[in-house]
């Protein structure tokens, strides 16, 4: 059994090594003001921010303030490794528990998270409804909700169930 666990650690390792360098090479690069990066199953995607995208993440991190208090421990647009290969996303909100730490390498871990929403644009649809969702779904814990600005709908998945619930 402990070789089994060297290697997924060791597997584990390689990917954040990696997924470091690609985020690395990612902040050199000029990507355009007002564009979110991400990298899912090694694929990298970027995808414009808009007024109305931003306008819901503040409505969705006031809401959290509301309910839990100003001292909720919210991140939006910060990089947590996913399993699996090479994901590295970036949600646009996530809640995290609130003895939650970074790691040795500064990063927050996806086990703390409580509450993660997307904002779902024709933008990013492919990408939030596709690979990342399968791999957000994996882990347990509470619905993810994502926010449609245009639509005004608010569908939510809960992921020991595997299943979008419409609210």
């Amino acid at each position: 059994m402990t070789v089994l666990e060297d290697r997924i650690a060791m597997a584990e390792s390689d990917n954040t090594r990696q997924l470091d360098e690609m985020f690395e090479r990612l902040e050199k690069m000029p990507v355009p003001e007002g564009y979110k990066v991400e990298i899912v199953e090694g694929t990298i995607y970027m995808s414009p921010q808009r007024d109305a995208h931003w306008q819901t993440i503040r409505r969705i991190v006031r809401e959290l303030d509301n309910h839990f208090g100003d001292d909720v421990h919210v991140v939006s647009d910060v990089r947590i490794d996913f399993p699996g290969p090479l994901n590295g996303y970036c949600p646009d909100v996530a809640k995290l528990r609130d003895d939650a730490e970074k790691d040795a390498r500064d990063h927050w871990r996806y086990e703390d998270i409580e509450f993660i929403a997307e904002v779902i644009s024709t933008d990013t649809a492919r990408n939030d409804y596709g690979p990342q969702e399968d791999r957000v779904r994996t882990r347990r814990g509470p619905r993810l909700p994502d926010r449609r600005p245009l639509c005004g709908q608010v569908p939510a998945v809960h992921p020991a169930q595997g299943r979008r619930l419409h609210q």
